[in-house]
């Protein structure tokens, strides 16, 4: 793996600074290591890691938004070609496989723009992923994910999605994601003695 040093943001299009298309592209390398199980002690590759090494971070933007001009609003765009292992019984994407990948790309546009304007970007932990399927995706098929943030508060984050598939030239997916910044855990009586 690359040293986070080692990262090129050159590839990377969009006006959002150096620093913020370093960490989108880190926090996507690292969801693309192996872990070692807890049950067996040896190295695996999960599902995550599995869908997130084929994602490619292609754009990053920090926008004005469209009705309210004084407002921001993050665009994060992500390629990804379908292949057989990310395919149903029927030969379509699965639904599971496109919802993993609205799951992660979704929270992009939330970090960059909190990390933009504030200085302070969270990836925060989901709380409900509401996803429409509009047509099937097929091996070899060419997607461009596309998430931009709806509202960034201090505890509630929202951002829409939505899986173009370049090659058919069709909506695939759309989606809204809500998330949340957890609540720091409170220390536990033992804790505190």
């Amino acid at each position: 793996m690359k040293s986070g040093s080692d990262i090129d943001t050159s590839q990377v299009e969009g006006n959002a600074s150096p620093e913020v298309k370093h960490t989108l592209l880190g926090a996507l390398q690292l969801m693309r290591l192996s872990h070692v199980s807890r049950s067996t002690g040896k190295p695996f590759r999960g599902f995550e890691t599995e869908f997130a090494s084929r994602l490619q971070l292609t754009e990053v933007y920090i926008l004005s938004k469209t009705e309210e001009p004084e407002k921001f609003e993050g665009r994060v765009v992500v390629q990804v070609i379908v292949d057989e292992e990310m395919l149903n019984i029927d030969q379509n994407m699965h639904g599971g496989c496109s919802a993993m990948m609205i799951d992660i790309c979704s929270s992009l546009p939330i970090y960059a723009l909190g990390a933009s304007t504030s200085g302070h970007g969270v990836f925060g932990v989901s709380q409900s992923l509401n996803i429409v399927y509009h047509s099937p995706a097929l091996s070899g098929d060419k997607l461009r994910i596309v998430s931009t943030t709806l509202a960034i508060g201090s505890r509630v984050l929202s951002s829409r999605c939505e899986v173009w598939n370049v090659t058919r030239h069709r909506l695939v997916a759309s989606a809204v994601h809500i998330k949340m910044v957890p609540s720091e855990p409170k220390a536990s009586e033992s804790a505190k003695l």
